[in-house]
């Protein structure tokens, strides 16, 4: 399996119960596909580098996991029709 490192930023002004459903939703969508989450920390709010949605800041999560392309592209989707993210990124890590 190969290490892959998901970011993906949150609307500022969802609820701390929100915002731990949608973290266990992605940790079990990994899981159920095969997948293995080695982390999963919250950064916090963070002042965005542009606005983005006419937002200013944005919850910063971090996922790292092992996996597989088909993983990746169904969290990737998942990312894409989720209204709570506002950007996300996934890349391939080393180790």
């Amino acid at each position: 399996m190969t290490n892959y490192e998901a970011m993906f930023i949150l609307r500022p002004d969802l609820e701390e119960e929100k915002v731990a459903e949608i973290m266990d939703r992605f940790r079990t969508l990994v899981e159920n596909r095969g997948g293995e989450v080695t982390r999963l920390e919250k950064w916090g709010k963070r002042r965005l580098a542009y606005e983005i949605q006419h937002l200013r800041e944005g919850l910063y999560i971090i996922l790292r996991f092992k996996g597989n392309t088909e993983i990746v592209q169904e969290l990737d989707r998942v990312f894409k029709i989720s209204d709570e993210v506002i950007r996300h990124m996934i890349v391939r890590t080393a180790a």
